[in-house]
């Protein structure tokens, strides 16, 4: 297992936090690469911490993972929740058990501030993330996403929560 250090995004993060996520994005998801003004207000909205939350994983000084928590409310549940939008650890550091801490740190936070549940969703055809949720304990709904306007931010089904 590789020696590395989860926490909540610090404003001394932005800088690479941003290249992770234009990664993220460009190289995983294959989706047209957003402008730097963009993920930088997505990045300080975040790091406000009133609509969602990012956390960071860091080894010998080297950002390899991030995971975005967003904050809204269920009506099933009569309750708020989070949503988890995003779960990526760079390649090279997979299978390194920065995955399992991305997530348990954003399951702590929900447990720590009283959110009902934490949702998020992957691809039928990703199954490295799907063992990998269930490893974690979480069990699969029976609810089937739909979205409009995909095709303008680059989302085609694509998969949330890569490990």
């Amino acid at each position: 297992m590789a020696d590395y250090v989860i926490r909540t995004a610090e404003r001394q993060d932005i800088h690479s936090l941003s290249l992770l996520m234009q990664e993220y994005i460009v190289d995983f998801y294959k989706s047209p690469q957003p402008t730097d003004e963009s993920i930088l207000d997505l990045i300080q909205m975040l790091l406000r911490g009133e609509e969602g939350i990012q956390f960071v994983a860091k080894q010998n000084g080297r950002l390899v993972g991030f995971a975005t928590l967003y904050f809204t409310y269920s009506t099933n549940k009569a309750h708020k929740i989070v949503i988890m939008n995003d779960l990526y650890v760079v390649e090279d550091m997979r299978s390194e058990g920065i995955g399992t801490g991305l997530f348990e740190a954003c399951n702590l936070y929900r447990n720590t501030n009283d959110y009902a549940s934490m949702v998020w969703e992957t691809a039928s055809s990703n199954e490295r993330a799907q063992t990998f949720y269930m490893k974690m304990g979480a069990t699969q709904e029976d609810w089937i996403t739909y979205c409009l306007g995909a095709e303008s931010i680059g989302h085609e089904s694509k998969t949330h929560g890569t490990t």
